[in-house]
């Protein structure tokens, strides 16, 4: 055999065992959180949480198309730059098991109000007190998956510049991805964040939050967010693969 067809050989051999090497990993969760965060204004009167709450009841504050944006630049951008593939989603949510499934710290119909899921995909608490429902989810998918991940994402009212009757406020936009291996032992998990170029202002020391206002600043803040989240992402889960 000539050694420019032995290497040929070999390359298709490599690449064959690489591929069938390759990890698997379902994604169990997809959401937003419409209840928009205010921690870093260090206020908490009784108006702004009531005018927070009428901003996630509010129809106008309609977080799908961002929702809509972010799952599809996950599912066609950053999902190249894991280190295992993805299960298909249809694989994932209309399993029998998972339509089944009854996650701990279940939401109630109040608070449901709170999360807006991708397509099929149920909210299922994750990374505190205990780790009942990612146990659960890597028993679940066990036969045809090495792990498990979450993946929300949630938008904050930050400082912006000013004080007093003149000072603004930024949405901060923060992803979290985590990942569980077959026997629900976390592997990373990581939360990525960046502010909107959009600002609003603040009136007697409350955002104005109308859905006019706010929703234009989540937009931005997300874009900012992709801007260049494959990049982040490469460099954090580098490693990933061989701790399935």
């Amino acid at each position: 055999m000539k050694k420019s067809s032995f290497f040929v050989l070999l390359l298709m051999l490599v690449t064959q065992f690489s591929m069938a090497q390759k990890k698997k990993v379902a994604v169990v969760t997809f959401y937003a959180n419409k209840v928009v965060g205010f921690s870093d204004l260090g206020i908490g009167s009784e108006q702004l949480i009531k005018e927070i709450f009428n901003l996630r009841d509010n129809p106008n504050f309609n977080l799908t198309p961002i929702l809509n944006q972010y799952h599809d630049q996950f599912f066609n951008e950053y999902a190249k730059e894991l280190p295992f593939e993805l299960l298909s989603e249809n694989e994932v949510c209309e399993s029998e098991g998972y339509a089944q499934f009854q996650p701990k710290f279940d939401l109630n119909k109040y608070e449901a109000r709170d999360y807006l899921l991708f397509g099929k995909y149920k909210y299922i608490y994750e990374g505190f007190m205990g780790q009942a429902n990612e146990v659960a989810m890597a028993k679940l998918f066990a036969d045809k998956a090495d792990g498990v991940m979450f993946v929300s994402i949630n938008f904050e009212l930050v400082k912006g510049f000013g004080v007093g009757g003149t000072a603004t406020v930024k949405v901060r936009a923060t992803t979290r991805m985590a990942l569980y291996d077959k026997q629900g032992n976390k592997v990373f998990a990581f939360s990525e964040g960046e502010n909107s170029k959009k600002t609003g202002v603040m009136v007697k020391g409350i955002p104005v939050l109308s859905p006019e206002k706010i929703l234009p600043m989540c937009e931005s803040a997300l874009t900012e967010l992709m801007g260049d989240l494959s990049k982040r992402i490469a460099k954090i889960v580098k490693k990933t693969a061989i701790k399935l």
